[in-house]
């Protein structure tokens, strides 16, 4: 069985709204995310791990900002197409393990279904996905409130 790893990061200024956009959760919160999508950085993360794995580039590559075609997007949607990308190279995602740095929102009230919407996007059983989270004890853009984080770590597995 051939195993390719892949590592993503994304981060986002934060700014007053109304709710964010995370893993294909809406989150209300007196936030929102500023980017030319819907701003998902844990999806944005998703995605750059998965084209990494596979030396695909990354997502500016793919759906790049300066196009209109992307404004705004869903980027669940996004993140299929990536996966079928995968799939069509012969690879699909064997787990994926995801660490969403912020002081707010909290994360811990909506994991399981956050877990739960990236299985589905992914079309992977729920048990192969890690949502975690931790702050940034104050400290930097971050900590500061500043902005929101997402590292991601995945393993693709060629498939039959």
């Amino acid at each position: 069985m051939t195993l390719r790893i892949g590592q993503g990061f994304d981060i986002h200024r934060l700014e007053s709204g109304d709710g964010v956009t995370l893993g294909g959760l809406w989150i209300a919160c007196p936030y929102r995310l500023v980017a030319h999508s819907d701003g998902d950085v844990v999806l944005h993360a998703v995605m750059d791990a998965m084209l990494g794995a596979l030396a695909l580039g990354d997502i500016g590559e793919l759906f790049p900002d300066t196009d209109a075609r992307y404004q705004g997007a869903d980027s669940a949607q996004l993140t299929r197409i990536v996966r079928d990308r995968c799939r069509h190279l012969g690879y699909v995602v064997g787990n994926l393990d995801l660490t969403i740095l912020c002081e707010q929102p909290k994360i811990s009230p909506h994991r399981a279904t956050m877990r739960e919407v990236i299985a589905q996007v992914l079309d992977i059983p729920v048990d192969r996905i890690s949502v975690k989270a931790t702050t940034c004890e104050q400290l930097g853009s971050i900590g500061r409130g500043e902005g929101l984080a997402v590292q991601a770590i995945v393993l693709m597995l060629a498939h039959a």
